[in-house]
């Protein structure tokens, strides 16, 4: 079967390798219809391994080189002993945390800050870049007839985003700020919206500046050119916002979210910085401002992300800016993407 592969910076081939031999107890063999190419992803390709072990991972022995792909979309194939939570023919997406289930952090609910926490597609034998992979069956989660293959291959990055949002404790009526308009922050815009708030959106990027005018849901401030933070306090009488969602990791970005943010509110730090960035913390303090960081999502949410996708319509397929082949993967994916004059926003991958 073909599968895209990580060996290193620069380095993902497309190769053909064995179909998983065996699915034991409590696994799940799936074919993976659509997997998107995430932030983390595109990170590995330009200077990785990063998050890729390089030696063994202390939770599952995986090492370099590695299947990629962890935000996908399958159909089940076949199911190990005693699962039951789906059936063959079931269509299904992906939860590709995978945790330790003992140690304090899992023992208190919070798998996702597992202190050996490994993940499908980046720290695993098997990834959502391939024909097939087998996956525990607690990961796989049916997905309702109103959401699309496409959409499936979705609920990882919107639920990334809606942890986001609700670390900024966003309630209906609220006016916050998303800093960048990626597929984070342009799905923590669908998000949020949905919730009732009023959102405002600031970006430079003229692909994503299209992409939040086509969506209709946020005002659109370009920081080369507006006043960001002027425009925001003239919007709230002064005040400031209730949260900002900083989905950047751009160091004038969370600066301008410190200085937006009402006495009291919240900043997200969501996006993921990659060298230290400069803050007041004495600002934090004189204004009571909370500023806290997400990792991942909680990995019980999938069933409630699945339900506000297929029952709630939030429209995520329109962050989707490109859907290519595994053959295309480098050229039409990752070199598009990793590009400051790049045209891609989303890139999914077809896995078969």
């Amino acid at each position: 079967m073909k599968a895209a592969i990580f060996y290193g910076a620069k380095d993902i081939r497309v190769e053909n390798v064995a179909e998983p031999q065996m699915v034991g107890p409590g696994e799940v063999r799936l074919k993976p219809f659509w997997c998107g190419i995430c932030g983390t992803d595109v990170h590995e390709y330009a200077m990785g391994p990063i998050v890729i072990p390089s030696k063994p991972h202390k939770l599952n022995g995986s090492i370099l080189p590695q299947i990629l792909g962890h935000e996908f979309s399958a159909e089940v194939l076949e199911l190990g002993k005693g699962v039951t939570n789906v059936k063959v023919g079931d269509r299904a997406s992906v939860m590709p945390l995978l945790s330790c289930g003992v140690c304090y952090f899992c023992t208190r609910g919070d798998n996702h800050l597992c202190t050996s926490m490994a993940c499908i597609g980046l720290s695993c034998e098997w990834g959502g870049i391939a024909e097939q992979a087998v996956v525990p069956a607690a990961n796989v989660f049916k997905l309702h007839d109103a959401v699309s293959d496409v959409a499936g291959a979705l609920v990882e990055p919107l639920a990334v985003a809606a942890y986001g949002v609700d670390r900024g404790n966003v309630r209906p009526g609220d006016t916050i700020l998303i800093t960048g308009a990626g597929p984070i922050g342009a799905l923590a815009a669908i998000y949020a919206e949905n919730l009732g708030a009023r959102v405002f959106v600031s970006e430079l990027n003229p692909n994503r500046k299209r992409l939040i005018d086509d969506l209709g849901i946020a005002t659109l401030l370009d920081p080369t050119k507006d006043d960001v933070i002027g425009t925001l306090k003239d919007a709230t009488g002064g005040i400031g916002v209730d949260a900002v969602i900083e989905c950047s990791g751009n160091e004038r970005a969370l600066q301008t979210a410190i200085k937006s943010v009402r006495s009291g509110g919240f900043v997200v730090q969501t996006g993921l910085h990659t060298r230290p960035a400069s803050i007041e913390p004495m600002e934090l303090s004189e204004r009571e401002i909370t500023y806290t960081g997400t990792w991942c999502y909680p990995v019980t949410d999938w069933p409630r992300i699945i339900d506000l996708i297929g029952r709630r319509g939030l429209p995520v397929e329109k962050v989707v800016s490109s859907q290519i082949t595994m053959d295309d993967i480098v050229t039409k994916g990752f070199e598009e993407l990793v590009s400051p004059t790049g045209n891609e926003t989303k890139v999914l991958v077809r896995g078969y």
